[in-house]
């Protein structure tokens, strides 16, 4: 091990159960390549996210953080694979995304999507560390770069699955030290909807109508949502007709304005 490498890795250890992780853990991995922001935070099945580090670099408004915080972190990739049990290691979003994520209302959003509320707009490629804690519960490294300088490489992955062990039992740890609850024992439940899910569209919509919707939002074509539901994507038409209708709306675009709606309502 180089001699900088165990000064970084010191100063993560002293920092475990402080506000300087995060920070701690980027400059050991600037290390190995370069980034333009970075972010951590702590997913758990029906609570809202929690920025464990905010490495954005100033450059996503208060405002922006909050939504995602109160409900936006709903439509990410890295959130609905942590609830899902994914696999732990590192990964590029584009690996956990639905087929129509990079044209959804939240990939393309600046009210709730930090990455896009950034200066570098959407050019921006996104990987993370999922570090599964308890069953639907996850801490999330994520690292997000201009695509300008280029794309993340495979030798930078490398890289960075080399630094895993080292992240993933600091991260661990600091969440466990720092918010006790999210080691306490749970019972797997059912994702299929989120109390926040319910809420927007309770007593408009059945409950499959719900799902339905729900992974409308999260980036799924209809031939997509046939395939997780098991019914042709016929059938999926016919019931994006009845939910538009029920809400009162005509198209995908103004089912998302609805669910910004909700995250801009008054706490």
């Amino acid at each position: 091990m180089k001699a900088e490498d165990a000064k970084h890795i010191s100063s993560i250890i002293d920092a475990i159960g402080s506000e300087r992780i995060g920070t701690a853990i980027d400059a050991l991995l600037r290390r190995r390549l370069d980034f333009d922001m970075s972010c951590v935070y702590l997913f758990r099945f029906n609570h809202n996210a929690l920025l464990v580090h905010n490495g954005y670099n100033r450059s996503v408004s208060e405002k922006t953080l909050n939504a995602y915080i109160r409900g936006g972190y709903l439509l990410d990739p890295f959130y609905v694979a942590c609830i899902n049990q994914h696999p732990a290691g590192l990964w590029r979003m584009s690996e956990l995304a639905p087929d129509s994520f990079y044209s959804s209302g939240f990939s393309i959003s600046r009210d709730i999507h930090p990455c896009v509320s950034s200066e570098h707009g959407t050019l921006i490629e996104e990987v993370g560390f999922i570090i599964p804690i308890q069953p639907q519960v996850a801490i999330v490294h994520s690292l997000m770069r201009n695509l300008d300088s280029g794309a993340f490489q495979e030798w930078e992955l490398d890289e960075l699955r080399a630094c895993a062990p080292v992240l993933s039992s600091a991260l661990a740890l600091h969440c466990r030290t720092r918010y006790g609850d999210c080691e306490t024992a749970t019972e797997e439940v059912d994702v299929r909807l989120e109390d926040a899910f319910i809420e927007i569209l309770q007593g408009q919509l059945t409950e499959t109508q719900r799902y339905i919707a729900k992974l409308i939002l999260q980036g799924h074509s209809n031939a997509s949502i046939a395939s997780v539901l098991k019914i042709s994507e016929g059938t999926v038409k016919v019931h994006k007709h009845n939910i538009y209708q029920r809400l009162d709306i005509s198209n995908n675009a103004e089912l998302f304005r609805l669910f910004i709606n909700y995250l801009a309502r008054p706490s």
